[in-house]
């Protein structure tokens, strides 16, 4: 274990093997460090906040704050962080509030680049990439392996899908389905997100599927449950098409909209 003698650290909090703390970092309050976790200099993570194996916290990062909620009435919640993450500088990640739950949730293996924001209540998969200033509002829920272009932004209680991609800049104030691109302000879909289904190891098949249920979905003109109901019953021996299909059917805030479709098409 190595601690840089600026550091200040909680004595509440519960450090694992061969963490390293660096010059004026701040561990505050019941924080747990896990196996292997490296806070540079300048880093905090603060809150009842479970860190990780392996984790990085860079410089300015902020980790386990208190949620930027007017409801937050300085109750105990919590922040946990899956092992092998990365905080890039200035990177937010908050705790969750009451009323949502009590947990922010991370997986394993993400990144978050410089100045991403992770806001309360947040239930994040693995292998989840942020990009530059990408943010996600309150109670967000993010599955394994969607990626978030610089800028980008999802709404209060959104969903975006596994291998999903949210692109630069898209404002995604609707659910973005898995396996899709969404793109622009605000976001609709402009297809499958081939190169990371590919990095992602689907099969052609698979993805041929996807390719004909996405155009089914989404292109063909026609009411999206009437599709949905139509894809479901031709591709039920396909997992990946019948996971599209009930995450739209699961859907509380709607479905982003197809680029070129008609209103009444995504109805």
């Amino acid at each position: 274990m190595a601690i840089h003698p600026t550091a200040v650290v909680d004595p509440r909090a519960e450090l694992g093997n061969d963490v390293e703390i660096g010059p004026y970092a701040v561990v505050a309050g019941k924080v747990v460090l896990r196996d292997r976790v490296c806070l540079h200099a300048h880093a905090s993570v603060s809150g009842e906040s479970d860190i990780g194996e392996d984790t990085r916290v860079f410089s300015f990062a902020s980790v386990g704050g208190d949620p930027q909620d007017l409801k937050y009435r300085g109750e105990v919640t919590r922040l946990v962080v899956g092992p092998r993450c990365t905080f890039r500088e200035n990177a937010t990640a908050n705790r969750g509030t009451a009323a949502g739950g009590g947990v922010t949730r991370i997986g394993s293996d993400c990144l978050f680049m410089a100045g991403t924001h992770v806001a309360h209540d947040c239930q994040i998969g693995s292998h989840v990439i942020f990009a530059n200033y990408a943010a996600l509002g309150g109670h967000v829920t993010v599955q394994d392996r969607a990626v978030f272009g610089g800028f980008a932004g999802v709404h209060q209680h959104g969903r975006v899908g596994r291998c999903a991609m949210v692109a630069g800049g898209a404002m995604a104030t609707q659910d973005v389905p898995p396996f899709t691109i969404a793109q622009g302000d605000r976001a609709r879909l402009v297809g499958l997100n081939v190169v990371g289904l590919r990095r992602s190891g689907f099969s052609r098949d698979v993805m041929a599927a996807l390719k004909t249920a996405y155009r089914e979905l989404f292109q063909a003109g026609m009411p999206l449950r009437i599709a949905a109901e139509q894809v479901r019953e031709v591709y039920s021996d396909v997992p990946e098409v019948v996971e599209l299909v009930d995450f739209l059917e699961e859907s509380q805030r709607g479905i982003c909209r197809s680029a070129g479709a008609s209103e009444s098409a995504d109805e």
